[in-house]
């Protein structure tokens, strides 16, 4: 595909829809909209254009569509497969500035928000309202709601409340023509022809932009017990979790941390909070929450008897709001601290709950294999784990050359247990060459000719998923 580059031309027509003040073509801004969360990764792009409504997006994407401009849309910047990045330079259009939050509908249980609100300002918005937004991934409080929707964003909760398209019922798009609308309607059930409210989601920007969104809300729990329970083996810690769920409870967060995770995040944060003993390879951390204290501490009883059937240590009940807070940090800091102590790649594998022990066992066979080193943790009650492999001491003609095919037959054996290759990170730029591992051709091909009706010129977020 050849896209034209931005000409003064161009740049005159977006000063004159935008304001030249949202027109931005400083190395600053264009460092700052050329790389995300995904390592070491850098496309500049030749302009940022921040829009304040879904006319101006409108405007531009009609434009840039009859002019064979890349336009990528951008969150803030914190996603992990590459999903924001303008390998073909062109337009980022930065949606920082539509961050309102149009309407708590109280009566209805419901927030319709623009795509550029942080999710934590959204969560305690309605919070104060006494209603409850439960989808909260690890970068929450600087993540954009418009992002999770791209991804289908996940977080620590999702096993008991969902992912992002569990609480999406509808949104306001604008087409690569730049023509406005909406994909559903804001009722809990709808049943009136194909579901393009939940193709949206996780489509990473390739198929519109959405400049509205209307999500569902529940009201807000009032209790939470929060425990970690530390195992000899983390294949035990693995097996421990279905068998939590076999059990009849339903945890509202079950993470898993290998051993080597908590260290590296109480290094990063400087606390030494959980003091390990030296035979303890993984831990879980275990929430449950709701409106009564009494059935909490019931639900968490029968867990502690199911774990208690394996090897653990002693198990920490976290018993006061600080407590929960560093527990919650260490597991939330986990990547950023992986990232820090080496070159590294993030997998996002998902899997079966009762597999996870199996996938566990692999990847330390590849680590060993092909010799390179990982960190491993994630939202074990949902089978979802990240797997960052470190480069550390491995020579750069493996990490470029030889790891791949270890990545290529870690994805194979976690679709052989039933799994698929990304969980809440996406596709986008770094694993699309991994995507015939999941789908067959006739998958892919149908993939991208749903690509081609909604982008005919193949404009919006170009080089991305395929």
């Amino acid at each position: 595909m050849t896209y034209s580059e931005i000409t003064s031309k161009d740049l005159d027509f977006f000063q004159q829809i935008l304001t030249p003040n949202r027109v931005l073509t400083d190395e600053e801004n264009l460092l700052r909209c050329a790389s995300d969360k995904t390592e070491d990764l850098v496309f500049k792009p030749q302009v940022v254009l921040q829009p304040v409504s879904s006319k101006e997006v409108s405007t531009v994407l009609k434009y840039c569509n009859q002019h064979q401009i890349p336009v990528v849309p951008r969150g803030s910047g914190t996603g992990l497969s590459g999903g924001a990045l303008p390998i073909y330079g062109g337009v980022i259009l930065d949606m920082q500035k539509m961050n309102k939050i149009l309407n708590i509908d109280v009566e209805n249980f419901q927030v319709t928000a623009e795509p550029g609100i942080i999710t934590q300002e959204l969560m305690d918005a309605v919070k104060e309202k006494g209603l409850f937004y439960p989808v909260d991934p690890a970068s929450k409080g600087s993540c954009f709601i418009g992002g999770n929707i791209a991804e289908n964003s996940g977080g620590a909760r999702a096993v008991k409340y969902g992912v992002v398209k569990d609480q999406v019922l509808n949104l306001e798009i604008v087409l690569p023509n730049g023509e406005i609308m909406w994909t559903g309607a804001n009722t809990l059930k709808n049943a009136t022809g194909y579901n393009l409210t939940q193709l949206m989601i996780g489509s990473e920007g390739t198929l519109a932009v959405v400049t509205k969104i209307v999500l569902k809300l529940l009201k807000t729990p009032t209790e939470d017990l929060l425990v970690f329970v530390p195992f000899l083996s983390a294949e035990e810690a693995c097996q421990a979790v279905h068998k939590i769920f076999m059990a009849g409870y339903t945890p509202s967060a079950l993470e898993f941390m290998e051993r080597e995770a908590i260290d590296i995040a109480q290094q990063f944060i400087g606390k030494n909070f959980l003091k390990l003993q030296d035979n303890i390879k993984a831990g879980l951390l275990i929430e449950v929450d709701g409106t009564d204290k009494n059935i909490l501490m019931q639900e968490m009883e029968g867990i502690f008897e199911v774990v208690d059937k394996f090897e653990t240590g002693e198990i920490l009940f976290a018993d006061t709001a600080a407590h929960k807070e560093t527990l919650w940090k260490i597991r939330r800091v986990m990547g950023e601290a992986a990232k820090s102590s080496s070159i590294y790649k993030e997998e996002d594998t998902v899997v079966p709950r009762a597999k996870l022990p199996l996938l566990i066992k692999k990847v330390k066979e590849l680590g060993v294999e092909y010799g390179f080193d990982s960190i491993i943790y994630g939202h074990a009650g949902d089978g979802n784990l990240h797997i960052n492999i470190l480069k550390n001491q491995m020579p750069d003609e493996r990490w470029k050359n030889v790891l791949p095919i270890a990545i290529r037959e870690l994805f194979v054996y976690t679709h052989s247990l039933g799994g698929t290759i990304s969980g809440e990170h996406g596709i986008g730029f770094v694993q699309k060459e991994y995507m015939n591992t999941v789908f067959s051709n006739t998958g892919i091909e149908l993939q991208k000719q749903i690509k081609k009706i909604f982008d005919p010129n193949q404009i919006l977020n170009p080089g991305k998923i395929f």
